[in-house]
């Protein structure tokens, strides 16, 4: 019974009974509350109940999030797909305020701005959802769902619309404040017990990305048609695959597994199970590793009750990982369909483990040479630059063991596929052959090169160098070295800072300039970048490489070849006789090319070189002690670059989030870090530190002058978040006074504050800049510029 007579009309006997029968209907529904174990669940089922009982025509039901700061809409009958939404807990919306302020409100009309005015003088009515909707709310009735021992807000519940238009009356509004009682004493009693899931989707409620109401409402989707409940929901509320799959890890208490592009199927797994058998159980062998058996399932908790797994493989430990049901077709069709080309790596594998016992191991020579072995080379070779890969590592294991082939992508090794062990001295043997290299030497380190167009339709070089190790063995470590256009020197990732700074100082007609960094960090890249840019019709430019990796057009490119006596100190003479305007020289690293450099910048060349240290005041430096005279190696020099590679979050699947003041105030810290050395820093910390900050909002701060910083996620088209790298680059430029002090032989520590005082910024604030910019991340950033 509902309590539309209890407004004052009807008899005082009439209003008794009215009374009776109402509380009556909420003990009935605050004994299902006590009983139940999903408060959240408990409420979308009672919600239609509940608007009968208060005679209501709505009702909405907002839980805290986790940080304690907003409301997250759990239940809103009536309405349409909102996609959880969440307001903050304050005065801009009628929940926030009884979140706020702890007490209930009974509103006639939440558009009379007096009516407001009068419980809070601040309160205010979000409209949003009356305008989304084009539903009118009128009355509103709330109370806060508190703990009632320890004061703690859980949640606040609202009744929208009398049915008869009047406003609540004072029963329903005792009737409210009771049932909210009760909930909070459930949701105590939720808090002290361990948390559970009802489904594999239900952390999808717990954590805000969707209502249970959305929940029910897609499930009855499913049951009414043909589609997947993940196929609904990702489209209904723009979930990711990854949301999807880290929900239901949190139900089955297992990892996440994603459909990973690379992976490569383990034939020895998968060899007497059938891909009928995969779709019909739905759970497939993925690798072997130290955990045991990797096992990928939809259901894993369904797939280790039967002990279907454990039956194929008794003697074997198990390791669960759940997938989404799209994930495990496409890792199906993976594992099961054959690929086009040479065929999939798995297949060629398949067909070496089919030959392993009829191979005589002991005749490399001839395993090298066997088709299944070339094939997978090349195979090997191919994938790795699809995918990006500067390197391929090939690393043989003594005994029994499988050897490891792993592709350096990004700056950061992933395993690719695992050969069998009797093929780990053929396999290094064919690579051998390939760079024509001696296949009976097998105690000492050797270097060679294969030219990949001999043996496919790839244009690719890579640079081999092989190495003994334990028990006999060679690891080989291959270099891809395509021959690539280089990048505009527009693309390279400076920031427009030092763009501009860096333009002016290479259109220069002479002079030296270096470009430093560890190896791998990019230097020969933005050298031919520089080239690039000054290459003109009417400049002769030479360039002594080791290798030549990168071809342009213009250029007189000259390969090092110190077997035959040409090394850079050689090249560079030749080429102060050849009439040249600008030279490049793969790298300075004695004491006769740098001043055959010098010589050449002094009499009337641009010379561009790379050295390998750590920043661009070490650079100057590290070459005053290799005994470069410090008035003429002053007078020549024109700017150091120095760079690091940080790996680029993925734009796909990058997440965009607030960060709080600590942690802006910690980014804060770390740029300025670097300037203590420069005077107005020694002046003035405090406003030296002001005017860094107001700079950096001006440039990377929204309107309102808040941040935005990106974190890493994850998919299907980026490795763990990241994707590609983004140069960090520090611009240091030989001004007067940074001439003087290099003539003064100053410390690396006097160079900092000088050129930092004259705009260089370090490393580190460059890449700050570029986590700010959303390109990169702190963790990136601090990884490669260690201080």
């Amino acid at each position: 019974m509902s309590i539309t007579g209890t407004s004052g009309k009807t008899g005082a006997g009439t209003d008794v009974a009215c009374r009776l029968a109402f509380f009556k209907g909420l003990q009935a529904i605050t004994a299902r509350i006590h009983a139940t174990q999903d408060v959240d669940e408990i409420v979308f089922e009672l919600a239609r109940e509940l608007c009968a009982l208060f005679d209501a025509e709505r009702l909405s039901f907002f839980t805290v999030d986790e940080s304690g700061s907003a409301l997250v809409a759990r239940v809103k009958t009536g309405a349409a797909a909102l996609g959880g939404v969440r307001l903050r807990i304050d005065e801009s919306s009628i929940a926030g305020y009884v979140a706020l302020s702890r007490r209930p409100v009974n509103i006639r009309d939440v558009y009379d701005a007096a009516g407001l005015a009068a419980i809070s003088p601040g309160l205010a009515f979000r409209k949003t959802g009356d305008e989304r909707s084009g539903y009118r709310t009128r009355q509103m009735l709330a109370a806060p769902v508190v703990d009632p021992e320890g004061g703690a807000l859980y949640a606040v519940i609202q009744l929208i619309n009398t049915r008869h238009d009047d406003e609540f009356s004072g029963i329903a509004q005792e009737g409210l404040l009771a049932l909210a009682q009760t909930l909070g004493s459930a949701f105590a009693k939720r808090s002290k017990a361990p948390a559970t899931l009802r489904s594999r989707y239900h952390a999808l409620i717990a954590e805000g990305r969707i209502t249970a109401a959305q929940l029910e409402d897609a499930m009855r989707r499913v049951r009414d048609g043909d589609a997947r409940a993940d196929d609904v929901l990702a489209e209904s509320f723009d979930l990711t695959l990854a949301d999807l799959g880290e929900a239901a890890a949190r139900f089955y208490h297992v990892p996440y597994e994603p459909f990973r592009q690379e992976r490569v199927r383990q034939m020895d797994l998968l060899r007497h199970i059938k891909r009928e058998y995969v779709e019909q159980n739905l759970w497939l062998p993925l690798e072997e590793t130290d955990e045991g058996i990797v096992v990928l399932a939809v259901d894993p908790e369904r797939v280790r009750a039967s002990r279907i797994a454990q039956n194929v493989f008794p003697k074997s430990r198990l390791a669960f990982r759940v997938t989404t049901a799209a994930e495990f077709d496409r890792t199906v069709d993976q594992f099961f369909e054959p690929s086009m080309e040479l065929g999939s790596v798995s297949d060629l594998l398949h067909d070496l483990l089919e030959e392993e016992q009829e191979i005589s191991v002991a005749d490399d020579v001839m395993a090298a040479a066997d088709n299944e072995l070339v094939k997978l080379v090349n195979k090997v070779i191919i994938d790795a630059h699809r995918q990006g890969a500067s390197d391929i590592h090939i690393e043989p294991r003594p005994g029994k063991e499988k050897t490891q082939i792993r592709f350096r992508k990004d700056g950061t090794l992933v395993p690719y596929i695992q050969v069998p062990a009797s093929y780990r001295n053929a396999l290094v043997t064919r690579i051998k052959i390939m760079c024509d290299l001696d296949i009976s030497e097998r105690r000492k380190p050797q270097d060679g090169k294969i030219k990949f167009r001999k043996y496919a339709p790839l244009d690719v070089e890579l640079r081999v160098a092989t190495v003994p190790t334990a028990g006999g063995l060679e690891d080989v470590v291959m270099r891809l070295l395509a021959n690539s256009e280089p990048i505009k020197l527009d693309k390279l990732g400076l920031t427009a800072h030092n763009l501009e700074r860096l333009k002016k100082v290479i259109t220069k007609p002479y002079g030296l300039f270096f470009v430093c960094g560890p190896t791998g960090s990019g230097k020969t890249t933005t050298l031919h970048s520089i080239l690039g840019h000054i290459n003109t019709p009417d400049t002769k430019i030479w360039t002594a490489e080791d290798p030549v990796e990168i071809t342009q057009k213009g250029l007189r490119q000259v390969q090092v070849n110190r077997k035959a006596g040409l090394d850079f100190a050689t090249m560079m003479r030749a080429f102060l006789r050849a009439d040249p305007d600008v030279i490049m020289v793969g790298e300075m690293r004695d004491l006769e090319t740098v001043s055959v450099g010098i010589e050449a910048s002094l009499t009337g060349h641009l010379v561009l070189s790379t050295l390998h240290t750590n920043s661009a005041p070490e650079s100057i430096v590290r070459l005053l002690d290799m005994g470069m005279d410090p008035f003429n190696f002053g007078d020549a020099l024109l700017g150091v670059l120095a760079q690091r590679l940080a790996k680029r979050l993925c734009e796909h699947c990058r997440t965009a989030y607030r960060p709080d003041e600590a942690e802006v105030l910690q980014l804060l810290d770390e740029y300025c870090e670097d300037m203590q050395a420069t005077p107005d820093f020694r002046e003035d910390p405090a406003a030296a530190r002001a005017a860094v900050f107001a700079r950096l909002r001006t440039t990377h701060a929204d309107e309102d002058g808040r941040f935005t910083l990106y974190r890493a996620v994850g998919c299907s088209e980026c490795n763990a978040g990241y994707k590609g790298r983004v140069g960090l680059h520090e611009l240091m430029l030989a001004t007067p006074e940074a001439k003087r002090m290099i003539q003064e032989r100053a410390r690396v520590s006097q160079l900092l504050g000088v050129a930092l005082a004259e705009g260089l910024r370090t490393l580190r604030q460059d890449g700050i800049e570029k986590v700010l910019a959303g390109i990169t991340d702190m963790a990136q950033v601090r990884r490669v510029c260690v201080r």
